[in-house]
C-alpha cells in the first residue's frame, strides 16, 4: 500500500489497514484516514483489490507473496466473471440496481471465519488468513497422507481430524525443551471429532505411552519415491511419528488400527504453535487449584486464575510432575483444559472483533501448521474451518482414551487399553453419537421407521438358558464366531449356542435373524451382546421344535462383549469445553 499520505511506512500496523465494514460484516481495506474512502468499497463489501481497480487507484492492496512455480490463486466468489468486473459491485441507489443481501450479525459471519484451534485453532486462523491468501499459502507446510486418510474431508458426513503435537526441537529458543537430536515423537495426540450435522464434537486423546501395535506404513520420501517402513508390535504410541522416519501418515494409520476410525486429514504443531498462537490472542485464562513450581517444565504459578502466553504456556501445557499423580494422564487433562480456555479466548468479541488479533493469528497458525497435502492451501483450511466452527462450544467434550496400567510391568511406566471401555467409547464415535446431551432433529419419516425398529427391542425376555442360536462369521476378525461362542456359553449362560463357522457371503453390520415366536430370546441375545435395533430381523413363519436363532458376525463386529453401537453413556473422564476447571 502506498504509505506516503499516512506517514512513514514502518510506523503502520499492516492489520491497521484493514477494517469492518458495517454494512456487511467483512474486513475492508483502508486506503486513506479520511472520511471520503470509496463509496463503492464501503457500501458493497468488494474486495480491496478489486475496488481499487474499479477507481484507478495507484494505491494498492497487501502485496501477495507468490511461491516460485505455484499458480496464482484468486478469489472468485461469484464463480464466473473475471477479477474487477462482477455486475453485483456496483453502488446501490442507481436505476436497475441490486439490492443488498441482508447482513448477517458481525459476530455471527466472525464465528463462522474462526474454526477453532489446531484443527480447531488452525483451521480457524487459516480462515482469518484468507484476507491475504497467497502470502500465507508459503507459510504452510505438508506432507503426503500416503493414502491413509479418506481422501479429504465432506460436508454430508462426519469429520475426524488428528492432530498431534510434536517434541520436535524446531523454531528458535526451543533448543532446551524435548529430546536432543531426536526427530520428535507424537508427544500429545487428539481424534478430533464432529457429528455429521455439527452440532456436536468429541476430542479423544490417546496417551503418548499406550502400548500398542504400529503397522507397516508406507511413506513419501523427500525425491518423491516411496518407502514402506516396517510396523512393530507392543511400542509406545509416540513412537509414530518421526521414529523410523516415519511421517503423520504413519499416527494415523496407527489411529486407525487402534479405533476403527480413519481420520480425513492431520495436523501437526510443535512447541512454536503454542507460543505464538497464545501470544496472538493476547493470552489465555487459567485457573490453578493450588500453587505450581515444577523444575521441569519451568512453570511457576500461585494458586488462583492467571492469563499466560508464550513460554509461560508452553510451560503450562508442559507440565506433569507438579500435577494430580505426576503422570502423562494429568498432563493430558492440564492440555484439555488449556485447549478449552484458548477456544474460549478464540471465539470471545475481543478476539473476533480485532483486526490485529486476527492477523497475528493467522501469521501464527499457517507458520506452526503442518497439514496433509490435501488441505494444503488456505482455501481448503478455510472450507474445513467453517466446517469445524460451526459446533457450539457447549457441545464440545474432552475425553481420554481408557487405560490401565500395563500389567507387564513391576515399575509401572506405560499403559495398555482398558478394551471394554475404550471399545464402547471408539464405537460411541464411530457411530456418531455424542458424549454430550445433544437434542438432533430428525425428519418425520426417520423417526416413524426409527421407532419401528426399536420397538422391536420392546417386551418380555427369555432366560439366557432358553436362547437357542447358531453363529456364523460373516465378515468380522477370524476366530471370532468361536470366541463369541465361548463367552456366550461361559460368561452368559447361552448353552444352547452353536459355532456354525463362516458364512456362506459376508455382510457389513451384523445380524439377528429370529421368527415371531423367537422373539423373546432375541431380545434378551440383544441385552446381552448390545445389538442395536436394526440389527434385528424378524421373519414371518414361526420356528419348529428346536429351530436356532441365526446370528452373523458382520465387518462391524470388534469382539465379544463388545456393544456395536455404545451405551448411551460411558463412564470415562471428560473436560466440557465451555467450561473452566482449575488445575490439581
Amino acid at each position: 500500500m502506498d504509505a506516503q499520505s499516512r506517514g512513514r511506512a514502518e510506523d503502520i500496523d499492516p492489520a491497521d489497514q484493514w477494517v469492518i465494514n458495517p454494512q456487511t460484516g467483512d474486513y475492508e481495506l483502508r486506503l486513506d484516514r479520511s472520511a471520503g474512502q470509496s463509496t463503492a468499497s464501503r457500501s458493497t463489501g468488494a474486495s480491496p483489490s478489486r475496488t481499487a481497480a474499479r477507481r484507478g487507484a495507484t494505491r494498492t492492496a497487501p502485496p501477495r507473496t507468490d511461491v516460485p512455480g505455484q499458480r496464482t490463486r484468486r478469489s472468485n466468489r461469484s464463480g464466473g466473471s473475471p477479477e474487477g468486473t462482477r455486475d453485483d459491485l456496483t453502488p446501490p441507489n442507481g436505476p436497475g440496481r441490486r439490492k443488498r443481501k441482508q447482513r448477517k450479525s458481525r459476530k455471527k459471519k466472525a464465528l463462522l471465519w474462526i474454526g477453532g484451534t489446531l484443527a480447531l485453532v488452525m483451521a480457524g486462523t487459516a480462515s482469518a488468513g484468507y484476507l491475504y491468501y497467497e502470502h500465507l499459502n508459503s507459510n504452510i507446510k505438508s506432507f503426503s497422507d500416503d493414502g491413509a486418510g479418506t481422501g479429504g474431508f465432506s460436508t454430508d458426513r462426519a469429520i475426524n481430524i488428528l492432530l498431534i503435537g510434536t517434541d520436535k526441537r524446531t523454531g528458535k529458543g526451543n533448543e532446551s525443551y524435548g529430546d536432543k537430536n531426536s526427530p520428535g515423537h507424537a508427544d500429545t495426540t487428539v481424534l478430533l471429532h464432529v457429528s455429521k450435522d455439527r452440532t456436536n464434537a468429541t476430542a479423544l486423546s490417546i496417551p503418548r505411552d499406550l502400548i500398542t501395535d504400529i503397522p507397516d506404513c508406507p511413506t513419501t520420501q523427500e525425491d518423491g519415491s516411496s518407502k514402506v517402513i516396517s510396523g512393530q508390535q507392543g511400542v509406545r504410541f509416540n513412537t509414530s511419528l518421526g521414529q523410523s522416519g516415519r511421517t503423520p501418515s504413519c499416527t494415523m494409520r496407527t489411529v486407525k488400527e487402534m479405533t476403527g476410525i480413519t481420520p480425513d486429514h492431520f495436523m501437526v504443531a510443535d512447541f512454536n504453535a503454542v507460543k505464538t498462537l497464545t501470544s496472538a490472542v493476547g493470552g489465555v485464562p487459567i485457573c490453578l487449584a493450588k500453587d505450581i513450581k515444577d523444575p521441569d517444565s519451568k512453570l511457576d504459578l500461585p494458586q488462583g486464575e492467571h492469563v499466560i502466553e508464550g513460554e509461560q504456556a508452553l510451560a503450562f501445557v508442559r507440565t506433569r510432575h507438579a500435577v494430580g499423580f505426576g503422570g502423562d494422564l494429568d498432563r493430558i487433562k492440564i492440555q484439555q483444559q488449556f485447549l478449552s480456555a484458548l477456544m474460549r479466548k478464540l471465539k470471545s468479541n475481543d478476539t473476533l472483533t480485532s483486526p490485529t488479533k486476527l492477523f497475528k493469528l493467522a501469521e501464527a497458525g499457517t507458520k506452526a501448521l503442518t497439514v496433509d497435502d490435501k488441505i494444503s492451501d488456505i482455501g481448503k483450511l478455510r472450507d474445513l474451518g467453517l466446517e469445524l466452527g460451526k459446533f457450539d462450544m457447549k457441545n464440545l467434550t474432552f475425553a481420554t482414551v481408557p487405560v490401565l496400567d500395563n500389567p507387564a510391568e513391576k515399575v509401572k511406566a506405560t499403559v495398555v487399553l482398558n478394551e471394554p471401555k475404550s471399545e464402547a467409547l471408539f464405537s460411541m464415535v464411530k457411530n456418531d453419537i455424542s458424549l454430550t446431551e445433544v437434542e438432533q432433529k430428525k425428519k418425520d419419516a426417520q423417526q416413524a421407521e426409527k421407532d419401528k425398529q426399536n420397538a422391536l427391542l420392546k417386551g418380555p425376555r427369555a432366560e439366557a438358558s432358553e436362547i437357542r442360536v447358531d453363529v456364523f462369521n460373516g465378515g468380522g476378525p477370524r476366530g471370532s464366531a468361536q470366541k463369541t461362542l465361548d463367552w456366550l456359553q461361559n460368561s452368559e449362560g447361552v448353552f444352547k449356542s452353536t459355532n456354525k463357522g463362516n458364512a456362506t457371503a459376508d455382510v457389513a453390520r451384523t445380524q439377528l435373524e429370529y421368527a415371531p415366536n423367537q422373539a423373546d430370546q432375541a431380545r434378551k441375545l440383544a441385552d446381552l451382546m448390545g445389538l442395536p435395533a436394526t440389527a434385528l430381523k424378524p421373519g414371518t413363519e414361526d420356528a419348529e421344535g428346536l429351530q436356532a436363532m441365526t446370528l452373523t458376525l458382520g465387518a462391524d463386529f470388534r469382539g465379544a462383549g463388545v456393544p456395536l453401537t455404545g451405551p448411551a453413556k460411558l463412564d470415562v473422564d471428560q473436560v466440557e469445553a465451555d467450561k473452566q476447571v482449575c488445575a490439581k
